[in-house]
């Protein structure tokens, strides 16, 4: 049972950060945007059953949960606490190959989606993540790169236009002619 060590605020005021003193996973990320996603994950399904609950976001020792605005995090935060230190560790887990990138991405050959891939491995994933969230990607159409924001970033102001931004000067980078969109 994970033993509650710290809730950080995110960027994203509607969205909270609970850190544990053990993993839950083995360094997998599990990102569910709705109890539909969440009906296999027991965590996710403990924690959308709770109003207000929009999404959660987990990895190794992280869960992040969004609200939709309209609870009290005081009162929210209580009725949380419970399901995340009743959760068992799951170190057995094996990746979920699309959290990051879907099977199009995947399967490519083209050189700019793998560079692109890689440095959002290296230099934007690991940032999302110290709050709270992650990234997609979904597709490259023509010069069109498409983006989702998971856990904290998925309703955060300043992921669709700062850190968009940002990712979109970087990318420029590999092709001038790219142009990142969120979806």
């Amino acid at each position: 049972m994970p033993k509650i060590k710290e809730i950080e605020r995110t960027p994203n005021p509607d969205a909270m950060r609970f850190v544990l003193a053990e993993p839950l996973t083995n360094g997998i990320t599990r990102s569910f945007e709705n109890s539909g996603d969440a009906e296999h994950d027991e965590l996710a399904k403990a924690l959308f059953s709770i109003d207000n609950v929009i999404n959660v976001y987990y990895v190794d020792r992280y869960i992040t949960v969004t609200q939709n605005g309209n609870a009290v995090w005081s009162e929210l935060l209580r009725k949380l606490a419970p399901p995340i230190r009743e959760a068992t560790p799951q170190l057995d887990l094996e990746e979920d190959s699309e959290v990051h990138a879907s099977r199009e991405v995947l399967e490519t050959d083209d050189p700019r989606l793998i560079q692109i891939n890689q440095l959002l491995d290296e230099q934007v994933r690991p940032y999302l993540l110290a709050d709270g969230g992650g990234l997609k990607i979904i597709a490259l159409d023509g010069n069109r790169l498409k983006v989702h924001y998971q856990g904290a970033c998925g309703t955060c102001p300043s992921a669709t236009s700062g850190t968009l931004y940002a990712i979109e000067s970087m990318v420029k980078r590999i092709d001038p002619e790219i142009q990142v969109i969120s979806v």
